[in-house]
């Protein structure tokens, strides 16, 4: 009997500390809410790329976890979030989670907003290698100062966090820096075409079937 009461003090201690310092994921901003709830596509909408074909949440994708899956385009296909305004457009972090099922290019690119105007992060572009910010000083992410080249293996979970402050965009990809960019003085914009319709927020890949989960937005 004494053992049973003091399993439920430890159990009741347990549940209050759960409450006061609820679990977040390693290097995650506090006060990190979810954008994706497990079920539905609720807050997104298929970005209406001209050659998407289709995203749909699959619940068991894997044994108890959901993801967005978004079918290989002829071109691009991908999700856009529909909170529009309500967004915040500068001291924000987003994260979110992404696999490269099947294609050879990008898989995870994020669009966000940066004050008044919009970039995009792209994961595994021009062949599937390339990481970098589009646009910079009129230059994509193939060639600016934030391209670089790293290898992404199909099926396999990266996790990724973008953070924008005042003068700085600041990338992560399973907690290796991969954007430390100082934003003044530069020009910073979207690629032309049709990945303007990811704006504000959005996720997108090119020729590529990939899944998305934990998308997560926090205001720093």
């Amino acid at each position: 009997m004494r053992r049973s009461r003091i399993g439920r003090r430890v159990l009741l201690a347990s549940g209050v500390l759960a409450l006061v310092f609820p679990f977040r994921a390693p290097g995650a901003a506090p006060g990190t809410e979810p954008l994706f709830d497990g079920r539905t596509l609720a807050g997104w909408v298929p970005s209406g790329f001209e050659g998407e074909r289709g995203v749909r949440v699959e619940r068991d994708f894997e044994p108890g976890r959901a993801a967005i899956v978004i079918e290989a385009g002829t071109t691009l296909g991908g999700i856009t979030s529909t909170l529009g305004a309500r967004l915040p457009r500068i001291n924000y972090e987003v994260g979110f989670e992404a696999m490269r099922v099947e294609g050879g290019d990008f898989f995870g690119a994020l669009t966000f907003p940066v004050e008044n105007t919009a970039c995009t992060l792209v994961l595994g572009g021009w062949g599937g290698a390339v990481v970098g910010i589009s646009s910079v000083d009129g230059m994509d992410a193939s060639g600016n100062d934030t391209t670089r080249e790293l290898e992404f293996a199909d099926r396999r979970w990266y996790r990724v966090r973008l953070r924008v402050t005042p003068g700085r965009i600041e990338a992560w990809i399973d907690e290796r820096k991969v954007v430390d960019l100082e934003t003044a003085g530069r020009r910073l914009s979207l690629r032309p075409g049709d990945i303007q319709k990811a704006r504000p927020l959005g996720i997108s890949t090119y020729m590529t079937k990939a899944a998305v989960r934990a998308i997560t937005l926090a205001r720093l």
